[in-house]
Order: C-alpha cells, then sequence, then structure tokens
C-alpha cells in the first residue's frame, strides 16, 4: 500500500528497458516528416490494423456472410479483446468485456456501484474528471430520483472528501487536461474504508503506465482504446468489474448480448454470468478487429519498460522545453512520478501556437482555455524526435511565427 496522496512508483530503477522499442515502432504507419507527440488523443494507424480489416470484410463478412457470426467466432470478439486488455490494467480473465463508447461504460459502472449502495446519496468526483464523465453523473443521478448529488472538489481534496455519506468515488486516473495521477490504490482503500465504492475512469492511463486494478481493488473500471492502444477512431471501450461484484452488478442497460441465452429471445431479462452482463447490443465486429490487431503490438511490451521510457522522453522534453522557450509554464507536476504520460505547458495564446507547431510537423493538441497538451508514446516515439519537437516549439515562439491569422482560426476539434 501507498502513502496516501502519493503517487505509484515503479520498484525498480529506469535504465533497465527489455523491450525493444524500435520494433514496435516498426509496427505502425507514422506519416513521413511529423512528429507524432498526440497519441494520449489518437494512436497512430497500426499496420496490422489494414489487414485484420481487410480480412473480415472480405474473407468473414464477404465470404461467409451471416455465417461468420458462428464461423469466425465473432460473439466472443468482446471478451476476447477484453482478456487482452485485462493483462495491460492488471485484471483477471473473464472480468473485462469491450464495446459501446466510454461514455456508457461509465453510465454502466456508475449506475450498478449506486444499485450496490443504496442508503447513500453522494457521488464524488474532483475537477479533473473528464466532462463526460461528469455529464453522465449529472444525468443519471437526476433520472434515478434518489436524492442523489454529485459533488465535485479539487483533486487534491478527494481523499478528505470521502465520508459515510458517499456511495461512489468516480475519477479519472491521469488528467486529461494536466497529467496529474491519482494514487488508485491510496484512494480505493480510503473509499473501502468508507464503505463506499470506485469508478475509475482508464482513458488516459491504459497502456501508458503499468495499472493493477487488482491489487488496488478497484471495483469497476472503464476505458477507451483509441488513445494509447491504439484502437482506431470511435474504437470500442472496455469495462472491468472486479469479481467480487461481477454477479451482483445490476446492468441498467439491459441489452440482448448482456442476456444469458440472447438467441432464446426470452421476454424476461436474465443478466449473464460476470461481466458479460455489462453487454449491451450487437458488439461492433470490424472496430473490436482492428483493435484486436491494435493489441499485437503489447505481445512483447513490458509495461515497466513502458513507464521508464515514457518518463525519459517527458522528461528529456520538459528540460528543452524549460531551457528554450520561456513563454510557456508548465502545467504538468513537476515529479514525473505524479503524472502519466503526457505534458503540458500554458500559453496565452495556445492554439495558434499549436496550429503553427502542426503546420512545422509536430501534431499535439490544445486543452481549453490555454493548454498546449503533448504525449509520450514509446511505442514509436524516439528521444531525438522528442528533442527535435522542442527545437522547433523554441523556434516557433521566438520567431513569433505563430501568430498569423490562419492560426488563430479555430477549427472544430482542437
Amino acid at each position: 500500500m501507498t502513502e496516501l496522496g502519493l503517487p505509484y512508483r515503479l520498484q525498480r530503477s529506469y535504465p533497465a528497458n527489455m523491450t525493444d522499442f524500435a520494433a514496435t515502432r516498426a509496427l505502425f504507419h507514422l506519416p513521413e516528416g511529423v512528429i507524432y507527440l498526440d497519441g494520449n488523443s489518437l494512436g497512430p494507424l497500426p499496420v496490422a490494423a489494414e489487414a485484420r480489416a481487410a480480412q473480415v470484410l472480405r474473407k468473414e463478412w464477404g465470404d461467409r456472410l451471416i455465417r461468420a457470426w458462428n464461423d469466425a467466432d465473432w460473439t466472443t470478439l468482446p471478451a476476447r479483446v477484453g482478456d487482452r486488455i485485462a493483462r495491460l490494467i492488471g485484471a483477471p480473465a473473464g472480468s473485462v468485456t469491450t464495446g459501446d463508447t466510454l461514455s456508457i461504460k461509465v453510465f454502466q459502472a456508475l449506475a450498478a456501484a449506486l444499485a450496490l449502495r443504496p442508503e447513500r446519496r453522494i457521488v464524488l468526483s474532483d475537477t479533473g474528471n473528464f466532462p463526460t464523465d461528469l455529464y453522465i453523473a449529472d444525468a443519471l443521478t437526476q433520472a434515478l430520483n434518489r436524492n442523489l448529488e454529485v459533488k465535485v472538489v479539487a483533486p487534491e481534496q478527494v481523499a478528505n472528501a470521502i465520508d459515510d455519506s458517499v456511495a461512489v468515488v468516480m475519477l479519472t486516473q491521469v488528467d486529461y487536461r494536466t497529467g496529474r495521477l491519482h494514487d488508485m490504490a491510496a484512494l480505493t482503500a480510503r473509499a473501502h474504508a468508507a464503505g463506499a465504492l470506485t469508478v475509475w475512469d482508464l482513458a488516459h492511463s491504459a497502456g501508458a503506465l503499468p495499472i493493477d486494478v487488482t491489487a488496488a481493488r478497484a471495483d469497476f473500471a472503464v476505458g477507451c482504446t483509441y488513445k494509447y492502444l491504439n484502437g482506431g477512431p470511435g474504437a470500442p471501450a472496455f469495462i472491468h468489474v472486479a469479481p467480487e461484484h461481477a454477479d451482483v452488478a445490476q446492468p441498467i442497460l439491459a441489452g440482448w448480448f448482456g442476456h444469458d441465452a440472447p438467441f432464446a429471445f426470452e421476454r424476461g431479462y436474465r443478466p449473464a454470468p460476470g461481466v458479460e452482463r455489462m453487454r449491451v447490443g450487437t458488439p461492433p465486429i470490424v472496430a473490436l478487429s482492428i483493435l484486436d490487431a491494435a493489441l499485437d503490438a503489447w505481445d512483447h511490451v513490458d509495461m515497466a519498460d513502458l513507464r521508464a521510457a515514457s518518463i525519459r522522453l517527458s522528461e528529456r522534453f520538459i528540460r528543452e522545453v524549460e531551457a528554450h522557450c520561456p513563454q510557456v509554464t508548465l502545467a504538468s507536476p513537476r515529479d514525473p512520478h505524479a503524472r502519466g504520460s503526457q505534458v503540458s505547458f500554458t500559453h496565452p495564446h495556445a492554439y495558434a501556437v499549436m496550429q503553427a507547431l502542426i503546420a512545422r510537423g509536430v501534431i499535439g493538441d490544445v486543452r481549453a482555455p490555454d493548454v498546449l497538451r503533448f504525449g509520450f508514446t514509446p511505442l514509436y516515439l524516439t528521444e531525438d524526435e522528442v528533442a527535435q519537437a522542442a527545437a522547433i516549439l523554441a523556434d516557433i515562439l521566438a520567431t513569433g511565427e505563430w501568430d498569423q491569422p490562419h492560426f488563430h482560426q479555430r477549427a472544430n476539434v482542437t
């Protein structure tokens, strides 16, 4: 158990590197002349995904038609992909399933957790949580009409806000803006001591750092797969339910694929055993197949190596930027153990600065109102690229290249 408030730390020194990151880099389609620092928002295309999609479209759907549900074993794909993700988050086999969107999985997890604590009325979250999670919590608590309340506090106040009125502590492990990292084990222990349950959103940590939901005793965990897991735009989400809850958690969305016998077409709903009850509708087979191919990249990756490499890359970037870019201010935690695999700096004209960077081949993104956000993904990013990206940022800031009218014109997606 870690001391409350202190982030997770690796138990070995960082220089060790058993994972061949040159080999993993070769598994991705990386456009020439581009330094990609936005894998924390959308991962690049895995080379294997193209062939896998073609197989599903031509050989399975095209040639086998509806027979592919049985011939290609489409119905079990959500669980098979779930087991591959389970290894990356420290979950046991059979405790993760995939499908639908992250918003739906947040809705399912929070509803199930609230149903397990019917005598309590507070959903506790923090200001670093992703807005969608809070939107869902607000809408769900209003719809349930149980006098529930969503209480939102500053990240550093979460531990002290956990008391016997709290039903569920719902947090995103890594802050999407700053990269600040919550201590999952310590906060879950605090919640359990107060009789509350936890829902952890792993959108910015799955595939970015070592996670052990089992050791942390997380009750529910959800996440998307299009960021560090490289499943493609809109790739299916995942949900983990701790085995102790899996057969008692009530799925608020009682879809036919979460039924114990979906093709019996019974009038009444009987939930499937375990996490399978958290399936809802027909699984998105093409998208799941692409995600399955993307997960091949992780077969020979040691997560401690990944974390060590991520820290080396992010520390190099911070050193270079702070040495040559006095116009920006670090918004992420200084301690690398206290943040995920992203680094943020603030600038009053962050949007225009980022557009100028993108025009020069360095792709990051912006989060309102003034955050320049950069992701560090060792699977395909090198230290030389990180240093080059910092040098280009320094040049853009020093010359004022960013201050051109077309760089200030906002697109729909930032």
